[in-house]
C-alpha cells in the first residue's frame, strides 16, 4: 500500500502539521479529519493544513508573532475556543504571558472590554 492509498497515514501527517504549528491537534481538527476520512474528503483537510502551515510558519512575521496576531484577531471576533488554541500556539512558538497580555490590552482598544475580558480569561486559564 502506498502513502496515497493509506488514509490513516495521511490523516496522521495532517495531525503532525498541527502539532508542529500549535503544539497540539485541536478537537475540531480531529472531528473534521474523522469526517474527511469517512467520506473520502481527506484532500480538503490536507490542503487546509498545508495552507495553515505556510501562513503560520513560512511567513515574514514569524511563527510567534503570527500566533499572537491570530490570538488578537480571534479575541476581537469573540471566538473563544479558537483564541484559546492560538494562545497556546503562541506560547508553543515562544511567546510569553506578557506578550499575550499585550495582545489582550490591544484588543481592549480595538474591540472593547468583551475582547479584553476574553483575553484575560484565557490567559488566566493558561497560568
Amino acid at each position: 500500500m502506498t502513502y496515497e492509498d493509506d488514509p490513516a497515514a495521511r490523516a496522521e501527517a495532517v495531525r503532525e502539521r498541527y502539532r508542529a504549528t500549535l503544539g497540539e491537534v485541536p478537537g475540531g481538527v480531529e472531528d473534521r479529519l474523522g469526517l474527511a476520512q469517512e467520506f473520502g474528503r481527506l484532500p480538503t483537510e490536507e490542503a487546509l493544513a498545508a495552507l495553515r502551515h505556510i501562513v503560520l510558519t513560512d511567513n515574514p512575521l514569524g511563527a510567534r508573532v503570527q500566533q499572537l496576531v491570530h490570538f488578537g484577531q480571534l479575541l476581537a471576533l469573540g471566538r473563544a475556543d479558537p483564541a484559546r488554541v492560538h494562545a497556546r500556539g503562541a506560547l508553543h512558538a515562544g511567546a510569553s504571558i506578557t506578550d499575550l497580555l499585550g495582545v489582550a490590552e490591544t484588543a481592549l482598544i480595538t474591540a472593547g472590554v468583551p475582547a479584553y475580558a476574553l483575553g484575560t480569561e484565557i490567559i488566566t486559564e493558561l497560568l
